[in-house]
């Protein structure tokens, strides 16, 4: 039987940037990915013939510390790209169109508090990234170096002044809907703004103590919240974390699924040894690291029975059915958006907060919305690889389409929902369905099933107060370690949460060499 030091189980990015970590420490290292290819929610893939995206179709947090350590940029990784900007589509044309400093299409007075909102979010952000590095402690019976990480966080609030240390207190636990009321006008701003706190989540505009808190969370990161679209696309960024890690020496393979987490007993307890894997084959290893989502993790690999009853339960509990369904579509050719000369930017169709806060309410009843809203992509005007020449790709997160749809999920109700989207598209881009060569729709159901994350949910969990930080996936667990001797997470699932960051595995590789 093959041994290693750490099986590393997943090969989406955190896995990678984990076994890197590892191998470069001098580990035998093995990741092992079910799929076909590396990457996870951010691999590219062929949709149809000759036209490929990946579910994660832009970058706002990426690590610039894990790029550098892991020396990216030797490996094919030439940067993540210029910022693209980010458009609010208002249905008449009259659209807003936001930078980092600077936003046009709005009023005067929307445009002077722009520019207030944004340095008072930024300066905010700036009081959390230092501690996406970081494992956040326990709470109770800490050692110094624990205390003196919770001294940071707050000598980091204390360094934003009195003033500024109030309203981070006060706004980062409004709704969303309330501070984008308090600070502007424009209905297609406010909707606009708000998007970034809401998507990938369960949440809504007025849904209280979470949408501000993530909004912040998505701005701490090294490019302040902005979305750019890497050079070489999102694959570029896989096959330079695929190449770290092979050439620090860690062994990968795809189509690889493991069916469950060894476990030895003895007068000591139980302990994490190894893996199966679906055709039966046993690996023995020293410690078990686990990309995959906590549910999956815990409950599917490793087997409530080897849980404690109440940690059981507490990981049964985690929120994580999703909320976003994926559209792609391979175009003849590039359609015209209304009121843009190109559709460069990542666009927002959601023309109001009460346009997101009525979709809501249909998903939170099993119901697919009324009137979709969405954040879309042309890939392809980036990336001309993605598509044959001359044609392109369009890559459509939809928000709140419920994993649990009422009557469940029908070949009927997909085509339905995939011409309502279509004709969506098509009020903002008249005559678009005249460029469909083919259309894939992903639902949350589907993004279990080809992904195997648990819900279909983007980020392995809610990112909510009782779900992030010290309490991420939960207590006996958030420092990466588990309540198994041997077994340890680095995904999504874990501090500091989703998105493609790639903190989670750099975090959880330092606890485990140290």
């Amino acid at each position: 039987m093959e041994n290693f030091d750490s099986i590393v189980i997943g090969g989406g990015h955190n896995g990678l940037v984990c076994a890197s970590y590892l191998a470069r420490a001098g580990q035998r290292v093995l990741v092992l990915e079910a799929a076909p290819e590396f990457g996870g929610l951010a691999a590219t893939r062929e949709f149809h013939p000759g036209f490929k995206l990946s579910v994660a179709h832009s970058l706002n947090q990426f690590s610039d510390r894990v790029a550098r350590e892991l020396k990216l940029a030797t490996h094919g990784f030439s940067g993540v790209g210029d910022a693209i900007p980010t458009i609010g589509m208002s249905p008449d044309g009259n659209h807003v169109r936001i930078e980092r400093n600077t936003i046009t299409g709005a009023s005067t007075e929307d445009t002077r508090a722009y520019q207030q909102f944004r340095q008072l979010m930024e300066r905010c952000a700036g009081a959390l990234q230092p501690f996406w590095h970081k494992t956040m402690p326990r709470v109770g019976n800490n050692s110094l170096a624990e205390l003196l990480t919770f001294a940071q966080v707050g000598i980091k609030l204390r360094l934003l002044g009195k003033d500024d240390m109030r309203e981070f207190l006060r706004i980062a636990a409004l709704p969303a809907r309330d501070l984008m009321d308090e600070y502007f006008s424009n209905d297609v701003l406010k909707a606009t703004l708000a998007w970034d706190g809401l998507i990938g989540s369960t949440q809504a505009p007025r849904s209280p103590n979470n949408t501000v808190l993530t909004m912040l969370y998505r701005m701490s990161g090294e490019h302040k919240g902005m979305h750019s679209i890497p050079r070489g696309g999102m694959q570029a960024l896989i096959d330079a974390l695929v190449n770290a890690a092979t050439s620090a020496g860690a062994q990968l393979r795809c189509a690889a699924p493991v069916r469950r987490v060894l476990v030895e007993s003895d007068d000591n307890g139980q302990r994490a040894c190894g893996v199966e894997l679906g055709d039966g084959t046993r690996i023995a290893a020293s410690r078990v690291i686990s990309s995959a989502d906590p549910k999956r993790t815990f409950i599917d690999l490793l087997g409530a029975r080897h849980l404690e009853i109440g940690f059981g339960n507490r990981i049964n509990r985690l929120r994580s059915r999703g909320y976003v369904a994926k559209l792609h579509l391979a175009l003849r050719n590039l359609p015209t958006f209304s009121g843009l000369d190109k559709p460069l930017g990542r666009m927002i169709m959601a023309p109001r907060l009460d346009t997101i806060e009525f979709a809501w309410d249909d998903a939170k009843y099993g119901r697919c919305p009324e009137q979709p809203v969405m954040e879309v992509t042309i890939p392809s005007l980036h990336v001309p690889d993605l598509a044959p020449a001359g044609q392109h790709v369009l890559s459509a997160h939809v928000m709140y389409i419920p994993y649990e749809l009422e009557g469940g999920w029908t070949q009927a109700r997909r085509t339905a929902l995939q011409a309502q989207l279509l004709q969506s598209l098509s009020d903002y881009a008249p005559g678009l369905q005249e460029h469909v060569l083919h259309c894939e729709l992903l639902t949350p159901v589907d993004l279990e099933r080809d992904w195997h994350v648990t819900g279909g949910h983007w980020h392995h969990g809610e990112l909510a107060m009782d779900q992030m930080l010290m309490m991420r996936p939960t207590y006996e667990a958030a420092q990466y370690g588990t309540p198994i001797p041997g077994l340890y997470l680095c995904g999504a699932g874990s501090h500091p949460g989703g998105g493609v960051m790639g903190a989670a595995g750099h975090n959880a590789a330092r606890e485990i060499l140290t």
